[in-house]
């Protein structure tokens, strides 16, 4: 069963990537939204806020990732959506594959793609100035962080994808997602918001995230932060992993 399900879920996702390759401007989207938002504030705002002995591009460009992030799948949604409107789900019934190798296949494409998107952002980000310490080990730490976080917000899209009503529904439901690392630490520092903004951008799953990376690519010490990102990530995975599983089952019994 579990070679059946890794063979079915490996050529649907071969399936999914060859649609993005088909159409890259999905990802080349993906990743003009995030770039630009960073592009205004380290050249239009960056001088105005108050960053410490920090550049402002490298004490924000952990926010920018989790935006390219949010951004990106969006298409997830919208893929899933136009998959079950065109009744491709239907036909993958009639075959003798495992039946959740159809959700898996796009949160992998949602994966590749959302990795392609931040290499892109980060690329552009040393263009424009960004530098850290951070060796291989530390690399690889903010990358199982991002990845963890994509599978977080993947099986949300996908729960939006299989809820949604219309195309636009879809997709939309990713705006406040996108929205939330601006009420964080990703553009300024809590300390300078109103208390009850403060609060809640403390209490919120991006800050701590971000806290958590900022301090890989500054080399300073990650402390509590770290678990409590993990936590979110899981958290939020978990539930949304089953949520998912549990609309997939009734949409298609």
């Amino acid at each position: 069963m579990t070679s059946h399900f890794v063979g079915d879920t490996a050529v649907l996702t071969g399936r999914s990537l060859r649609h993005i390759l088909r159409s890259p401007d999905t990802i080349i989207t993906t990743a003009v939204t995030p770039v630009a938002i960073m592009l205004l504030f380290v050249f239009v705002f960056g001088g105005a806020i108050d960053t410490g002995s920090y550049s402002y591009i490298d004490y924000m460009l952990p926010g920018i990732l989790l935006i390219t992030i949010a951004s990106g799948i969006a298409y997830t949604a919208y893929r899933l959506f136009m998959d079950m409107q065109g009744g491709i789900f239907e036909r993958f019934q009639s075959m003798p594959i495992a039946r959740s190798s159809a959700l898996w296949a796009h949160v992998l494409t949602s994966l590749v793609a959302n990795v392609i998107s931040l290499i892109i952002v980060v690329g552009v980000a040393f263009a424009i100035g960004f530098r850290t310490g951070a060796g291989v080990l530390g690399w690889l730490a903010v990358l199982g962080i991002l990845v963890l976080f994509t599978l977080a917000l993947t099986w949300l899209a996908v729960v939006a994808g299989l809820s949604a009503k219309t195309v636009d529904g879809a997709s939309a439901f990713s705006y406040p997602l996108i929205f939330l690392p601006f009420l964080s630490s990703a553009f300024v520092p809590t300390d300078t918001m109103p208390a009850p903004v403060a609060w809640f951008a403390d209490n919120q799953p991006v800050t701590p995230i971000v806290n958590s990376i900022r301090d890989i690519f500054t080399q300073q010490p990650v402390g509590t932060q770290i678990w409590v990102a993990l936590a979110w990530c899981v958290g939020i995975l978990v539930v949304a992993y089953f949520w998912a599983m549990a609309i997939y089952r009734r949409r298609t019994r």
